[in-house]
């Protein structure tokens, strides 16, 4: 195994120092139980509603936004539904993610975020409170069993993926744009 004075002998040697890096990050893997050329990877992007954390896979987003500057309340529309927005010429349905699973609305902050969603026939901007990045995770890390929330959501959750003391539980956007209430947003 490499010293750290080997690896110190590389700085100006950028390129194999890398390698070097890699390998030994390849070998730490492996010393672990797990075979880092093998795995798989799941992408999500967090996000926090309240004071839970949660992911949406990657593949669901379309893009992150911050709250609009204008945002036309929809007559007729649901409480949980904010209104509608001109987003590069689109109009962009905003929904208060929170308001809508049950809760207070969100306060809109500096924070705020809408998740545009990626479905083909249902538009979407979900606001959350935040949007905590991307986070990734392997296969070895997911499991079936649906943490509970604070949130009442379980409905839309697909599972979460725990890594050490920490559960990030799986929202499914396309569980949610699909279901019934979701699509009745009319009184």
């Amino acid at each position: 195994m490499k010293t750290v004075a080997e690896l110190k002998s590389l700085r100006d040697k950028p390129f194999e120092l890398l390698l070097n890096l890699e390998q030994l990050a390849r070998k730490a893997l492996v010393g672990q139980g797990r075979d880092a050329a093998n795995e798989r990877e799941w992408v999500g992007v967090a996000f926090r509603l309240s004071a839970e954390n949660f992911l949406v896979a990657r593949e669901e987003t379309r893009e992150v936004l911050g709250y609009p500057s204008v945002v036309t309340r929809v007559p007729g529309a649901k409480a949980w539904i904010r209104g509608i927005a001109n987003v590069r010429g689109q109009l962009l349905p905003v929904v208060d993610l929170r308001a809508f699973l049950g809760g207070e609305p969100t306060t809109t902050a500096r924070s705020s975020r809408v998740l545009v969603a990626n479905h083909r026939d249902v538009p979407a901007g979900l606001l959350v409170d935040e949007v905590l990045g991307f986070r990734r995770f392997s296969d070895g890390e997911f499991s079936n069993t649906v943490t509970p929330t604070i949130v009442r959501c379980e409905r839309y959750l697909a599972g979460a993926f725990r890594r050490g003391v920490e559960g990030w539980p799986v929202f499914s956007l396309r569980s949610l744009l699909e279901s019934n209430e979701f699509l009745q947003a009319a009184m």
